[in-house]
């Protein structure tokens, strides 16, 4: 259950935290509860972070060789840094994503958008099928990125192999030809991060000035590429997905009775790309009346907090603007709340009022698919094409 996707678990019964054991043997505490999560997420001390990206299938002799080969390290930076140090680190990428600098992307990203919808549109309605996911949303919270942070001068592609080949290594249940492979991935990319930590400029600079030693530069810059914009568009193909069956809430935009930031707010409350995040309890308690040793890891389910009844009135339905739909924990809270938070509300509000237009009057020809995995959702792909005018209701 815990690398299944989660969709055929998150409405479901749960207790409030489940003793779960992992395709390993490993045993794990599985936290639902909204009030417990957050309880969770807002105590570092109790609830360290230490093993945020701890690899969830413990790498074999031979895929640690590729890393080490690659000198390949991920010292505690930002998620999972429970250090001194952390509160400095995270002040200088908050200052790279600082919302005026956000905002002043905006513009040049409405333009880019309205061009591909266009460029989609046309595809549309020479009754070719468009793939949302490659041919929109891809690559566009890394394009944004790049503007604001500086970063490597890779191929778009590249990065984007990189970044998806590490959240199936560190989160992914695999077997030992895959770890290697993967490793190899990553590996080769975190040399081309090594050489841009120690000469390039934008965030890297800052890190380098406020003194910070190489492997966090590196860290920072490897946390970025795979959290900062990787999840960004897994989270603009599901909620573009979500939105393709939801024909009321499309209507409301186009009459402006639905507010775009409400559509957002209720995708990320429904479609987390991050579906849960770990904690390791670094003293022994109680949580929710269930014991928890020192020790223990902690899966905190953010996708099921989301839909907790205690928070929100209708859990499973998207319903823009309900009471709680704000609440939901799609940025984690706490110390480690997710840095890059209104950079993705900022992305995904674009993308819904240029590209939701496009989802009216289409089939949905291959909904994503997300591989298993213990925190991302990952989608390879969204494929629509335009309905036959007289033809049934729009798929999903």
């Amino acid at each position: 259950m815990l690398f299944s996707g989660w969709a055929s678990e998150v409405e479901a019964p749960w207790p409030d935290v489940a003793e779960v054991t992992d395709h390993v043997g490993v045993r794990h505490l599985v936290v639902t509860r909204h009030a417990l999560v957050r309880q969770v997420l807002a105590d570092p001390v109790r609830y360290r972070p230490d093993n945020a990206l701890d690899a969830v299938t413990p790498m074999p002799v031979t895929a640690l060789r590729v890393l080490a080969g690659h000198r390949f390290r991920l010292p505690p930076t930002l998620a999972n840094n429970s250090g001194f140090r952390h509160p400095e680190i995270r002040a200088i990428v908050a200052d790279a994503l600082h919302p005026a600098r956000v905002a002043a992307q905006r513009q040049w990203l409405t333009a880019l958008v309205r061009e591909r919808v266009a460029r989609l549109r046309a595809a549309l309605d020479a009754g070719e099928p468009v793939d949302l996911y490659a041919d929109l949303a891809a690559d566009l919270p890394l394009l944004v990125l790049a503007r604001l942070v500086e970063l490597p001068d890779a191929p778009v592609g590249a990065v984007k192999e990189f970044a998806r080949a590490a959240l199936e290594l560190f989160w992914a249940p695999l077997d030992g030809d895959r770890q290697v492979a993967l490793a190899t991935e990553v590996g080769r990319f975190h040399g081309v991060l090594r050489e841009f930590a120690a000469t390039g400029g934008g965030l890297a600079a800052e890190l380098r000035a406020g003194g910070h030693p190489p492997d966090v530069v590196v860290g920072a810059l490897f946390f970025l590429l795979v959290a900062g914009q990787e999840t960004t568009s897994q989270f603009l193909t599901l909620l573009l997905h979500r939105l393709a069956g939801e024909p009321a809430v499309r209507a409301g935009l186009r009459t402006g009775d639905v507010a775009v930031a409400d559509v957002v707010e209720e995708g990320l409350r429904l479609e987390p790309p991050i579906v849960t995040w770990r904690r390791v309890a670094a003293v022994g308690g109680t949580l929710g009346g269930t014991a928890v040793p020192a020790g223990a890891s902690i899966v905190l389910w953010l996708a099921r907090a989301g839909r907790d009844t205690a928070i929100v009135e209708s859990p499973d339905e998207f319903r823009p603007g309900q009471r709680g739909s704000r609440r939901h924990l799609a940025f984690g809270a706490g110390a480690h709340r997710c840095v890059g938070d209104v950079l993705a509300r900022m992305e995904a509000a674009v993308v819904v009022a240029e590209a939701t237009p496009l989802l009216d009057g289409v089939t949905v020809v291959r909904p994503p698919w997300c591989p298993d995995n213990l925190t991302f959702r990952m989608p390879d792909a969204f494929v629509i094409r335009r309905r036959p005018e007289g033809t049934g209701l729009t798929g999903s």
